[in-house]
């Protein structure tokens, strides 16, 4: 798995206001340690998010394989166990990943 790879990925409920169950998510950290989580980005398919600060539109395409247009929820981002991942759908085209890039630079303030 590498940055920008998108997944199936089951995620625990903790409360109403973030993402939980199964859904696709973009894989924004590998580490060449061992270790036993990896951080993410949710998906969702509720447009209506993309009023929130943070997030992006990504149109499914040959490279992701989605399915449905879906809202990248980078202000959710979060750390889940390796074990939550269950398969790859695809990947993030090149626009999509400086679209991330951007994100996470100014979610982060880096």
């Amino acid at each position: 798995m590498k940055y920008g790879d998108i997944y199936s990925v089951e995620i625990p409920s903790s409360d109403d206001h973030e993402q939980a169950g199964i859904r696709p998510a973009i894989i924004v950290q590998t580490s060449k340690a061992q270790l036993p989580t990896i951080v993410i980005v949710p998906l969702t398919a509720k447009l209506a998010a993309l009023s929130f600060t943070a997030t992006f539109r990504i149109v499914p395409d040959e490279e992701n394989h989605l399915t449905t247009e879906s809202v990248a929820l980078v202000f959710q981002l979060r750390a889940i166990d390796k074990k939550r991942l269950k398969s790859k759908i695809g990947n993030l085209s090149e626009k999509y990943l400086k679209e991330l890039k951007a994100q996470l630079k100014f979610l982060l303030n880096i």
